[in-house]
C-alpha cells in the first residue's frame, strides 16, 4: 500500500520518532533458516490504543508517552500496520493462530467465562516459539476463552485445559478483560490468593445469565459504585465498579483496579529478570489493560494527563512500557531482544463508563487522521500504532509505509527463529520478516485484510468495504462502524479519512478488490 502522501504529513511534525518496516515476497511461506544467535522476543500488546494515542504518532502536543517515543526513537515505526479485526478477541486470535478470525465461528467478544477459543487443537504461536528452544509467556490480559467448556470453568481449582496446552510454559493472565468478571488473576490455570482452606466462604462463582441471590448489583445497587455506568456494566460490583457478568466470592484474591498495571507489569518484569539469568532465549506475550475500561489508574498518574481517567491510563501504559525496556536495559539483554509494541484494535472514548473521557479529550484525537475507531471497519478501528525495535538489527529513528499485519508475526517470527511451518500451520500468516525489522519500508504486504462485522481489503492506495446489512453507528459509543448495503471504495492517498465513496466512479476497481476478497474468503491467504 502506498502511502507517500501520509507519511510526508506525518514525517512534518514527527521528526523524534520514525519506524520502518518492509516485506518479504506476498507469496512466500517460512522456510527453515540457520539464525545461531535468536534473540529474546518480546509483544507487548496494549488495549484499545488509537493511532494517535502516542505522542510520537503526531499527538506529542496533547499526550506525553516518552517510553514509546523512546522506543519508536531506537527502532522502526509503522505508519500501515493493521490489526486483523476492530475488537479484542477476534484481533487476537489472529496473532497466536496465524488465522484470520473470521473463519470460524465463535470467535467474536467472549465473556469472561468462554470456552477456549484458541484451542490444544490449534497449532499456536508459542508452541512454534517453544519448537525453536524458546521458554514462553502470557502475562496480562487474555479475552481468548479457558477451559473447555463455557460456564463450567472450576475457578476454585485447576482451570484447565489453559495455557500450558497452547504453548505458554508460564501464565499469569486476566480471564477476559477489566469490565467482566471473574475479576481475578490466574496463574498457571489456578486463582492467585485464594486461600479455600482457611476460608471456604470465599468460593468463587461466575454465571453470565443470572444475579446470584443477596449479591448487590450496579443496576440495583448504584450507591456502592465509585465509578458509575454510561451504558451496560451494571451488573457484578467488585471494586466499587459494575461489572459485566456476575460472581461471587473470591474475597482477597479479588483484583483491585487501581494496581493493575503494577502488579502485570511486575509480573513481566519479574519473569524476564528470571529467564535472562538462563542460556534459552525467552518469548514474552505481555497484554496491558490499559486503556480498556474500566480506566482506573493508579494515584500516581490520576489528574497528570489533564484527559480525565483515559489520557491518565495513556500515561500509565506508557510506564509499563518504561519498566519492561528499563529490565532489558539494565539485565544486558536489549541488544539480543526484538521488542513489538502495538494494540489489539483502535481507540473509544466512551466504551460505558463516565469516566468523562469525551468531555476532557480537548484537541487529542485518538485516531489520528482516520476515520472511525474500535468496533468499525473505517482506518480508524485496525490501523494501530506499532515500533518494533532490535539494536544493530532494525535500523533506528525510521518510518515505514509498508503494509503490515499483525496476523504475519507468526509467520515471521518463525523465519527469524528458524521454524519451517508445517501444512495448516499459521494458514494465514505469511512471513514477513523484512517488513518487521524495517529493512523494506514502501510495499509490504500485498494486501490487508480487515474484520468488523463485514470484510474489507486494501490493495496499494484502494480500500473495498463489502456491503453489509449492519449498522452503520453504534450510538453507545459514538463510533460510524462503515457498514452500508452499498459496495464502498476509498483512495487512502488522496482521502484518508474514507469520507468520498468512489464506487460508482470506478466500478471496475470495486469488481477487481470483491473478487480478490472473494478469493481470500475461499482459500487461505496465499498471496
Amino acid at each position: 500500500m502506498n502511502n507517500q502522501k501520509l507519511n510526508l504529513s506525518l514525517l512534518a511534525s514527527l521528526a523524534l520518532c520514525t519506524a520502518g518496516a518492509q516485506a518479504a515476497s506476498p507469496a512466500s511461506r517460512t522456510k527453515a533458516k540457520t539464525n545461531p544467535a535468536k534473540p529474546n522476543v518480546v509483544i507487548i500488546l496494549a488495549d484499545d490504543l488509537g493511532f494517535g494515542d502516542i505522542a510520537c504518532n503526531g499527538s506529542f502536543n496533547t499526550i506525553a508517552t516518552p517510553n514509546v517515543d523512546r522506543l519508536a526513537a531506537q527502532g522502526v515505526r509503522f505508519a500501515n500496520a493493521h490489526a486483523t479485526a476492530a475488537t479484542s478477541t477476534p484481533a487476537r486470535y489472529s496473532i497466536l493462530t496465524g488465522e484470520y478470525a473470521w473463519r470460524r465461528p465463535g470467535t467474536g467478544i467472549a465473556p469472561g467465562d468462554a470456552a477456549m477459543i484458541v484451542t490444544p487443537q490449534h497449532q499456536t504461536l508459542p508452541e512454534m516459539m517453544q519448537r525453536a528452544g524458546y521458554t514462553t509467556a502470557a502475562i496480562g490480559k487474555w479475552h481468548l476463552g479457558l477451559g473447555d467448556k463455557a460456564g463450567q470453568q472450576d475457578w476454585n481449582g485447576v482451570v484447565t485445559p489453559g495455557l500450558k496446552d497452547i504453548g505458554f510454559d508460564y501464565s499469569y493472565i486476566m480471564a477476559a478483560t477489566a469490565d467482566r468478571v471473574p475479576c481475578v488473576y490466574i496463574e498457571n490455570g489456578k486463582v492467585v490468593g485464594l486461600d479455600l482452606e482457611n476460608h471456604p466462604e470465599d468460593s468463587i462463582h461466575v454465571s453470565y445469565s443470572k444475579p446470584f441471590p443477596g449479591e448487590p448489583t450496579g443496576r440495583k445497587n448504584p450507591e456502592l459504585l465509585k465509578m458509575k455506568a454510561s451504558h451496560g456494566h451494571d451488573m457484578a460490583i467488585v471494586n466499587g465498579i459494575g461489572r459485566i457478568g456476575y460472581m461471587t466470592g473470591g474475597g482477597p484474591a479479588l483484583w483491585v483496579d487501581e494496581n493493575i498495571a503494577d502488579t502485570i507489569t511486575n509480573r513481566a518484569v519479574q519473569f524476564i529478570e528470571r529467564e535472562a539469568k538462563k542460556d534459552d532465549p525467552f518469548f514474552l506475550y505481555f497484554c496491558t489493560n490499559d486503556v480498556h475500561v474500566p480506566r482506573s489508574p493508579h494515584e500516581r498518574f490520576v489528574g497528570k494527563s489533564g484527559m480525565g481517567p483515559r489520557g491518565d491510563a495513556i500515561l500509565q501504559f506508557d510506564w509499563s512500557v518504561g519498566k519492561v525496556l528499563d529490565a532489558l536495559d539494565s539485565l544486558g539483554i536489549a541488544d539480543n531482544t526484538l521488542v513489538i509494541l502495538s494494540s489489539d484494535n483502535g481507540p473509544v472514548v466512551d466504551d460505558g463508563y463516565q469516566d468523562r473521557a469525551v468531555e476532557l479529550l480537548g484537541d487529542h484525537k485518538p485516531w489520528g487522521r482516520f476515520r472511525g475507531g474500535k468496533y468499525s471497519i473505517f482506518e480508524a478501528g485496525t490501523r494501530v500504532p506499532a515500533i518494533a525495535r532490535w539494536p544493530k538489527h532494525i535500523p533506528a529513528g525510521k518510518v515505514s509505509d509498508a503494509a503490515a499485519s499483525q496476523v504475519d508475526w507468526f509467520a515471521s517470527l518463525a523465519a527469524l527463529v528458524g521454524q519451517e511451518l508445517s501444512e495448516g500451520e499459521a494458514p494465514d500468516s505469511r512471513d514477513h520478516l523484512e517488513v518487521w525489522l524495517g529493512k523494506d519500508r514502501k510495499k509490504g504486504r500485498a494486501y490487508i485484510v480487515e474484520n468488523a462485522g463485514t470484510l474489507s481489503i486494501t490493495v496499494d492506495d484502494w480500500k473495498y468495504i463489502a456491503p453489509s446489512n449492519g449498522a452503520a453507528k453504534d450510538n453507545n459509543v459514538n463510533i460510524e462502524l462503515g457498514n452500508s448495503k452499498e459496495p464502498q471504495l476509498y483512495n487512502l492517498v488522496e482521502d484518508m479519512g474514507e469520507r468520498n465513496n468512489l464506487a460508482a466512479q470506478y466500478p471496475e476497481k470495486v469488481a477487481e478488490l470483491a473478487a480478490m476478497l472473494e478469493g481470500v474468503r475461499k482459500t487461505n491467504d496465499r498471496k
